[in-house]
């Protein structure tokens, strides 16, 4: 086991609402693309929705979660053992074609909506930590506290 684990957010702002018939395809596509990565060689923990009647296990997709206290802006967050792992399923299967066609449901926007940060091994990272990683990628541009795929850094002590 190692002693760091890689979190990474990434956030998107909706144009339409989630119940409409523009996001039919991509809501339709949360849950296969939640169990794939959960299924992916490297997986560790992903946010999901807290418990409630409808879905008493709470093992559903985030879109209920806040983020930068927005309801316009849904939010995806999970651990990995590394950055492979997290490639590997990013690049792949549906996950990839959901990626190709963000636009169709996904405004543009200029600041980082994504970011990756190591944490303790064992650590499952908050909407606020979430927050401040964003903040500072936006704000100071890559560092090892925040980070992109483009511009990595090691985990601490490798």
């Amino acid at each position: 086991m190692t002693s760091h684990e890689l979190a990474q957010v990434n956030i998107a702002r909706l144009k339409f609402p989630l119940d409409s018939p523009e996001l039919k395809y991509f809501v339709d596509n949360l849950a296969p693309v939640n169990a794939a990565a959960e299924a992916s060689d490297g997986f560790v923990w992903r946010l999901k929705d807290e418990p409630t009647d409808a879905n008493a296990a709470g093992d559903g997709d985030a879109t209920g979660i806040r983020i930068f206290d927005d309801e316009w802006l849904i939010v995806n967050m999970s651990v990995w053992q590394g950055v492979d792992g997290l490639k590997d399923f990013m690049y792949r299967g549906t996950h990839r074609e959901l990626l190709a066609r963000r636009h169709e449901w996904f405004e543009r926007v200029a600041e980082a909506m994504a970011t990756l940060w190591w944490v303790p091994s064992g650590h499952r990272p908050t909407v606020a930590e979430a927050e401040e990683r964003l903040t500072r990628l936006r704000t100071e541009g890559p560092t090892p506290e925040a980070f992109t795929l483009s511009r990595l850094f090691p985990a601490p002590g490798a």
